[in-house]
């Protein structure tokens, strides 16, 4: 099976506890890939294929958008540490039946998200965050201009000369809009486009 052939479901983010439970952070709004026991996937950096773990629980930690989880296998802390940024996985055959204005979070990444009253380009869904409502993270299609940097003070000595500023990478801006229908009327899956409604001052 190729990259495609799967869904990742969620990431390993550190040990619970003493007893080889582990943080996930959902990568899925669907609460049974992490509490229904079951076959799942792990994928980790060296591995070139998942290889199969048998889930036997796991339960959503309110307040922190989390799971922890208990495979087997992983019955202390030392081989939960070993699992850490791992992936957890299921087959993309393996992909629940959605209802009406549903929709798998790796359908709505990439897609362009347009104001609708305006026809303008606002940016492009680059994560979906788990929350009480599901936040689209979306990448500024304008971003704003960089502040220039304030050169650095010359150190003290008679013959010294102004240090030039230091350039640091700037992080794209991004902003979180809330994935309910009032805000976001429009997910156009056929046309990778999202229309969004958002409030003042959201943008």
């Amino acid at each position: 099976m190729t990259n495609d052939d799967w869904l990742e479901i969620g990431k390993i983010i550190a040990p619970q506890g003493l007893k080889g439970e582990l943080r996930v952070y959902p990568n899925s709004d669907f609460p049974e890939r992490f509490e229904k026991p079951g076959q799942r996937w792990l994928k980790q950096s060296h591995d070139s294929q998942p290889q199969p773990v048998e889930l036997l629980g796991g339960r959503y930690v309110q307040g922190k958008g989390i799971y922890v989880v208990k495979l087997t296998g992983v019955d202390n802390r030392e081989k939960a540490e070993a699992l850490r940024d791992a992936t957890l996985l299921v087959p993309q055959s393996d992909r629940p039946e959605l209802g009406e204005n549903e929709y798998h979070v790796l359908d709505v990444l990439d897609l362009e998200v347009f104001h609708q009253l305006t026809g303008e380009l606002v940016g492009v869904v680059v994560d979906v965050i788990p929350a009480g409502n599901m936040l689209l993270e979306v990448k500024l299609h304008q971003q704003p201009e960089p502040t220039p940097a304030k050169p650095e003070a010359p150190l003290p000595n008679r013959i010294s000369k102004q240090r030039k500023a230091r350039k640091k990478p700037s992080k794209p801006v991004t902003v979180l809009i809330p994935f309910v229908d009032e805000i976001v009327p429009v997910v156009d899956l056929q046309n990778r486009r999202i229309e969004i409604t958002p409030p003042q001052g959201l943008l």
